[in-house]
């Protein structure tokens, strides 16, 4: 199978792993924008966090690209680990929007490391999540353009008529006026 397996990538082009991997290669990882315990770096996100946690993951989910509902299979494996007396650690819809996110924005860690911190601090590695997109999302783009030539947009002059076949009263120059053109009388 190898390097003939493709798959839609975001913007819903073909790619095939040798693309992924080199495209992987080239750039290089980050951390995290902030700790999986840097609740007070942001109040807000850490109050939504604790307060409803579900509805934080729900919108994390969605702002993520998939779909808003997910996390709710996490309460569901919770609710239903606990009636049968099983225990389902790593809830998967934590582990899986944390793997993606890692591998979308090319951020260090490893699949070890997210099944540890969605086992053991869920609701952290939310707020974690919540707050990369909240960088993310104010993170300018900036493209500088630069466009120094100069087109002449005038038209080309046309021989006039002798003066005695104008017009007596000078014509308003919203009549004469082209498209995007100021016409300016003297």
């Amino acid at each position: 199978m190898g390097s003939d397996v493709t798959w839609l990538n975001e913007s819903n082009y073909l790619v095939s792993v040798a693309e992924v991997q080199h495209t992987m290669a080239e750039k290089p990882l980050t951390d995290w924008d902030s700790g999986l315990l840097d609740c007070f770096e942001d109040a807000s996100t850490c109050c939504y966090g604790f307060w409803c946690g579900p509805c934080l993951a729900c919108t994390v989910a969605g702002r993520f690209g998939e779909n808003s509902c997910l996390p709710l299979c996490d309460t569901c494996c919770f609710i239903t680990s606990r009636y049968f007396c099983v225990p389902i650690f790593p809830l998967p819809a934590v582990l899986s929007v944390r793997a993606a996110m890692r591998n979308r924005y090319g951020i260090k860690g490893s699949l070890c490391k997210d099944i540890a911190i969605s086992s053991c601090c869920c609701t952290c590695s939310w707020c974690q999540m919540h707050r990369e997109l909240k960088h993310r999302k104010q993170a300018p783009t900036v493209v500088n353009i630069q466009n120094n030539n100069i087109v002449n947009m005038q038209p080309v002059p046309v021989m006039q008529a002798p003066m005695m076949m104008m017009p007596s009263q000078p014509v308003p120059a919203a009549y004469m006026a082209q498209p995007a053109v100021t016409v300016v009388s003297q």
